[in-house]
């Protein structure tokens, strides 16, 4: 309930921590986002909507919107490097069900998008919670080449980072959505496990 309360407070939360903060609210930044992406046992952490918070407060002059993008894009390749370098160091025996939020569905549902979507799957993960957690850790640990790891991975971070960051930045100062905070990220998560939810009802209607 309480990571749920977080998720819903995101800009409530996000502002607090300014405030506190100061300038170092960028290193937060920066590693809330490099941990989303680049351990696999922090998928729980605030992705999408963070970044949308963030760009919120960019547009309020509370935050400088370039360093902010390049700061957080940095963070994203890096985290999915260091994942996918992990993947290739210890493969999956990590996932035997030991630890709570390494759960072995979550690996077969990324699995299931690598079959699907090959290495695109690198730019598509990352609009997708979980999955964007664990992918390039699965492409590490199939020994996907590096050189194509690396060009998705950038091509995914740097799109992912500019498209929620710039959502926040044009939309979020908007009254509707200042008023309504709490509904747009439901809408962004909603939106996010879309995906997931839809390859779900795929594999209902086949069984």
């Amino acid at each position: 309930m309480q990571i749920i309360t977080f998720f819903l407070s995101i800009d409530q939360q996000l502002l607090s921590a300014i405030t506190t903060y100061g300038p170092w609210i960028y290193g937060i930044l920066f590693v809330i986002v490099f941990c989303e992406t680049g351990l696999v046992v922090t998928p729980f952490l605030p992705g999408d909507s963070l970044l949308f918070a963030a760009g919120t407060f960019a547009a309020m002059g509370d935050l400088n919107l370039g360093f902010l993008w390049l700061l957080l894009s940095v963070a994203a390749i890096a985290g999915d490097t260091v994942n996918y370098t992990s993947g290739k160091l210890i493969g999956e025996k990590i996932f035997s069900g030991r630890f709570p939020f390494l759960k072995p569905e979550h690996l077969k549902k990324t699995h299931e998008f690598f079959d699907r979507y090959g290495a695109k799957t690198i730019v598509l993960a990352r609009f997708v919670p979980i999955v964007r957690t664990f992918a390039p850790f699965v492409a590490g640990a199939g020994t996907m080449n590096y050189a194509v790891f690396i060009m998705y991975n950038v091509v995914g971070g740097l799109v992912w980072v500019s498209l929620f960051l710039g959502a926040g930045y044009f939309f979020g100062t908007i009254p509707v959505v200042q008023n309504n905070f709490e509904l747009v990220i439901i809408a962004i998560i909603f939106f996010s496990i879309l995906p997931m939810v839809y390859e779900w009802w795929k594999a209902r209607r086949k069984v």
